[in-house]
């Protein structure tokens, strides 16, 4: 990975967004830049008080990897500059799909319904209409079976809030 300084690293991202307008994925990481070329060494008191520079790199997944590092005293700068970059490159970007969204919620909605019906078993147990009758007593069983599966669901999202 190339370490740049900060103009060069807008000017080639920038161009890699051009790069990447029609198709293709850059992926951007931020992170706190900790190595300062010695051994690690646990937290200490004046971590606390201690400023670190950022850590900004910047691939494409395949040839383009490069990052920089912002010191403290230049980081208002560098981000109005980055996100001056970033809302530039934004319109390249592809819309929701709202009526995919929409059919997924209409679908879901229509599923809790379902679990919501009860299946009237009815008919007779011999002769003609049997086969109609087996088939419902089926649903039914799979009915609930969903119902119990649904239920350890909302139990378990539950679980999950509480802790």
């Amino acid at each position: 990975m190339q370490l740049v300084d900060n103009e060069t690293f807008f000017r080639q991202l920038s161009a890699l967004f051009e790069s990447s307008a029609k198709s293709g994925s850059i992926w951007l990481t931020h992170k706190r830049f900790t190595y300062e070329g010695g051994d690690a060494h646990m937290s200490s008191e004046s971590d606390d008080t201690k400023e670190f520079p950022c850590l900004v790199r910047v691939t494409d997944g395949k040839e383009a990897k490069f990052s920089t590092v912002v010191q403290p005293s230049d980081l208002d700068r560098f981000h109005a500059t980055y996100g001056s970059v970033l809302k530039s490159s934004m319109t390249s970007l592809r819309k929701r799909d709202k009526k995919r969204e929409k059919l997924r919620a209409e679908e879901a909605a229509r599923k809790k319904r379902r679990l919501q019906e009860e299946i009237a078993v009815e008919g007779p147990k011999r002769g003609a209409g049997r086969r109609k009758r087996q088939r419902k007593i089926k649903a039914a069983l799979r009915l609930e079976e969903s119902k119990k599966k649904a239920q350890e669901r909302e139990e378990a999202k539950a679980r999950a809030k509480s802790s």
